[in-house]
């Protein structure tokens, strides 16, 4: 019954291929009683009606301010018809109607990572009620239920583990194919797929604000896009349609045949131009997607193939952004204990990555925080709070000295930094941090390097004697250090080699994320700013993928070239011999389909294979040194 439903199915979905190849079997049917005129007929009219239906779209598109490469199918239709090459001119039909079926497999083949992504997304959950568990969709799920995963089911919003331990397999989400092991109090994010033991959770966020769920949206986001290959076809197309026209019209005058005209233009359908680009770049978006990396559209991946210069900001990006405290210098009258306490209970107000470190060492040493009665903060300066009566200000050197003048900077060894604090508008000290290197920070920015992206260069709101220590032992060649969101956007914007990769991980990136040529959010979770602004989410926390995202625009554009210059190619070489009169009208049409599966077949390439899989693996964390 399937299989019946199948011939149906692909009628409605490809109608006029479908007519094309039932007048072809009519025209078989007519010739073999001998009705041979009729045949020539009814081919001409509808190869006429056919071309009349893509004059209509060449002029649309030449309205459109682009270049309607169909015109070279429309005057080989009507010069096949003019000569009497009408079996030739119905074959030239079923190229370019039978070009939307061939796109459409292509365009299907290559988004299957894309489509994998979408087709996993969670639909329920199993909620744990008393002693039993209830279906319930999974937008139904609040933080605090417990649910229960079965094994081999898909996690359905990120939860904390509350069952002894399991594995998971996180591959949808990192790219990594390795079960990731996890016990009681782990993370599981939504997406993951439970191993072979049953587990339960406890829901931490709503499907919504959930990791795969954001994940989702992204690739719908990059689904929907469209690829730059109007501009890359835009480039060949008036040189190949005037040297095709050109070649016919000498072909003709040449040998006084008017055939000749018509020989050589049925093989030269842009068909190579109009489907190899868009299929290949759409498998290079796929390839991206099993690699960790959501691509927001094909004019990304141009642009990544073009980079110059590549510019990272330091916390969370080139370091784990995690800062460790390593001293808190007081001023006299101010405790180690009571100064902890004081900027750990303001940093509860902030979103800066230490703020995080500070509170969890004051509760290392057993310290109670204190509720603000008011906070208010400055983004990549600092916080201000009014903590138990008192007013605290914690953030940069020249943020605090506003609210305590006599304030002086403290000396910092290479990689440290320091977080300056006022109380009741009195300097107070200083707490000292220092945030590890990324092991393969150094190895991913020779990778850029040998792939072309030459310049590099940190941005940062750290000090100067920090940032120059990193940006040493990391081999930078530009560094800008004690930066505020509106200079990183200065400073992307005046950088003369382009195009410009912006790699961020946090909120205050969002400003230069979106100033960059091509603007990289690392690592980023849930509906972020810095998500929202990229044109690129690395879907994991690991510099390499900026990398491999390098790599996958220049593989996709070369293999777009290739396809395109492929059926080019060939063509030109066909066109030449046809004009010679070497190959038929009907010869010439058939030659030209092989051609263009040829193309496609190509393209399809850019989707990649299990030998990327395998290349896809993060440099090795002992690639460099670390700077502690």
């Amino acid at each position: 019954m399937a299989r019946a439903a199948r011939p149906l199915r692909l009628i409605r979905r490809y109608p006029i291929v479908a007519l094309t190849l039932g007048i072809g079997v009519l025209g078989i049917v007519l010739a073999l009683t001998g009705q041979g005129w009729l045949v020539a007929w009814i081919f001409s009219i509808y190869a006429l009606g056919i071309a009349a239906w893509q004059a209509v779209g060449m002029v649309r598109d030449i309205l459109g301010g682009h270049w309607g490469l169909d015109i070279l199918a429309v005057t080989a239709l009507v010069a096949t018809v003019a000569v009497g090459e009408y079996v030739a001119a119905l074959i030239v039909v079923l190229m370019l109607t039978g070009g939307e079926a061939l796109e459409d497999y292509a365009d299907r083949r290559a988004k299957r990572e894309l489509d994998a992504l979408l087709a996993r997304a969670p639909q329920r959950a199993h909620r744990v009620v008393d002693d039993h568990f209830e279906d319930v969709p999974v937008d139904e799920v609040r933080p605090g239920d417990v649910l229960l995963v079965r094994p081999s089911e898909i996690v359905p919003v990120d939860g904390e583990l509350r069952s002894a331990e399991t594995s998971v397999d996180e591959s949808s989400i990192t790219g990594e194919s390795v079960p990731v092991e996890k016990s009681a109090g782990d993370e599981l994010l939504s997406g993951s797929v439970n191993g072979p033991v049953a587990v339960e959770i406890t829901a931490t966020a709503r499907a919504a604000d959930s990791q795969y769920q954001q994940i989702v949206a992204l690739v719908a986001e990059a689904a929907a896009s469209k690829a730059p290959v109007v501009r890359l076809a835009d480039r060949y197309a008036v040189p190949f349609t005037v040297f095709s026209l050109l070649l016919a019209g000498v072909a003709w005058w040449v040998s006084g045949d008017p055939v000749r005209f018509a020989e050589v233009l049925v093989l030269a359908t842009p068909c190579p131009l109009l489907i190899a680009a868009p299929v290949a770049f759409i498998g290079g978006m796929s390839r991206a997607a099993r690699n960790g990396i959501i691509v927001k559209g094909g004019g990304v991946l141009e642009q990544l193939a073009r980079a110059k210069t590549a510019v990272f900001d330091k916390t969370g990006t080139l370091t784990h952004g995690e800062p460790e405290l390593v001293a808190v210098r007081t001023e006299p009258g101010f405790g180690s204990d009571e100064l902890l306490v004081l900027v750990a209970s303001a940093e509860q107000y902030s979103s800066h990555v230490l703020a995080a470190s500070i509170m969890q060492a004051a509760t290392d040493r057993g310290l109670r925080l204190v509720e603000g009665e008011w906070a208010r903060e400055s983004a990549t300066n600092g916080v201000t709070a009014r903590i138990g009566g008192r007013d605290v200000t914690v953030g940069k050197f020249a943020y605090v000295r506003e609210r305590a003048p006599e304030a002086r900077r403290t000396e910092i060894s290479p990689g440290e930094l320091a977080v300056y604090v006022a109380v009741d508008g009195r300097f107070a000290g200083a707490l000292l941090a220092r945030d590890r290197l990324r092991g393969n920070a150094r190895a991913t920015l020779e990778r850029l390097d040998r792939l072309g992206v030459r310049h590099t260069m940190m941005l940062t709101g750290d000090a100067q004697a920090t940032a120059d220590h990193i940006a040493a032992e990391l081999g930078l060649e530009r560094v800008r250090a004690e930066c505020l969101p509106a200079d990183k956007v200065q400073e992307v914007s005046a950088i003369a080699e382009r195009p410009v990769i912006m790699v961020g991980d946090g909120v205050n990136d969002a400003p230069v994320l979106a100033a960059a040529d091509i603007g990289v959010a690392m690592g980023a979770r849930g509906a972020t700013a810095a998500s929202e602004s990229a044109d690129a989410v690395i879907l994991v926390d690991d510099i390499s993928r900026t990398a491999k995202a390098v790599e996958i625009g220049r593989d996709t554009v070369r293999i777009a070239l290739q396809s395109i210059w492929l059926g080019i190619i060939v063509s030109v070489g066909l066109m030449l011999v046809a004009a010679f009169g070497f190959i038929p009208a009907t010869a010439g049409a058939l030659l030209q389909e092989f051609v263009d599966l040829a193309a496609i077949l190509a393209a399809l390439r850019a989707i990649g294979g299990r030998r990327d899989a395998a290349a896809s693996a993060p440099v090795p964390e002992y690639a460099a040194t670390s700077a502690r």
